[in-house]
């Protein structure tokens, strides 16, 4: 009995959260590198997003796919090329860029989902003009199909979500003219979320969360805390971007955003539905 008593305290823990958040959209990036091997990770990935659906959170995913682009490039013998980071996207990368993220790492979600009795859609930026870019450059130097996002069209998502599917998006911009473009996927999750003035902007990572100087998890962070952290280098590299799209995202109407590890088994659920969560969480004003 006591085991079946501890299921029922873990349940009623979570009706306060379940309550609060009834009817919120969550936005969720969910980095490719989690689907390598279809991992447990990425199981109860789908698990966790059927669940939320279920009690009537309105999640929106973005996913990432750097790692399997970069494998099939080498395959078909293309040296992928970066400049800070970011992937230079030529006409012949970008048409790979296409073919991994909208033809394959889209439709694996999609079908995770389903399998665990959910309802998904599969998106990119081409459909309905739902992400509308521009090419950008890094120092004045050009990137190719490298884009950023001007404008996004909600509509789609709002049309999903009254007949109650699960939109899963793949980063892949297109220009007023047509042009496909690719979008880092933080970048794209934080500009939709900041556009659906989400309730919570969820980046899935491949580390604890927001690390202080001697590899120790900051629980919780405000606006200045960051920029002290980037400023000392204590946030670096790729992490710089990650966290100045997330302060984006909250100035532009987010509730908050977490920055949560991927790797540990429903992560999505423990960050939103315990106190204690499992990764950093980013607030508007001081933290909490």
């Amino acid at each position: 009995m006591d085991g079946v008593r501890e299921k029922a305290q873990v349940l009623i823990e979570a009706l306060p959260y379940i309550r609060t958040f009834h009817g919120k959209t969550f936005v969720i990036k969910f980095g490719g590198g989690a689907l390598d091997g279809g991992g447990q990770e990425s199981l109860s990935f789908a698990e966790d997003l059927v669940l939320l659906q279920h009690i009537g959170i309105r999640p929106v995913v973005v996913h990432g796919g750097g790692p399997q682009i970069s494998e099939l490039m080498n395959r078909l013998g293309m040296n992928p090329e970066f400049i800070d980071g970011i992937r230079v996207t030529g006409k012949e990368a970008m048409e790979v860029v296409e073919m991994v993220l909208t033809g394959r790492i889209n439709r694996e979600i999609v079908t995770m989902v389903h399998r665990h009795g959910g309802r998904a859609v599969g998106l990119s930026g081409r459909d309905a003009g739902f992400l509308i870019g521009e090419k950008k450059c890094l120092s004045g130097r050009e990137l190719g199909h490298v884009g950023r996002i001007v404008s996004v069209n909600s509509e789609i998502l709002d049309l999903l979500d009254r007949h109650r599917f699960i939109p899963i998006v793949a980063p892949v911009g297109v220009t007023e003219d047509g042009v496909a473009l690719n979008i880092n996927a933080d970048e794209a999750a934080a500009v939709i979320a900041g556009s659906l003035k989400a309730e919570k902007l969820i980046m899935m990572t491949n580390t604890k969360g927001v690390l202080d100087e001697d590899g120790r998890l900051l629980p919780s962070l405000d606006r200045e805390a960051i920029l002290s952290l980037i400023e000392r280098k204590v946030i670096a590299g790729g992490m710089v971007p990650k966290m100045e799209g997330c302060l984006q995202a909250l100035s532009e109407g987010v509730g908050k955003v977490h920055v949560i590890d991927g790797r540990i088994p429903h992560a999505l659920l423990l960050e939103i539905f315990t106190p204690e969560g499992v990764g950093t969480e980013i607030v508007r004003g001081g933290a909490q």
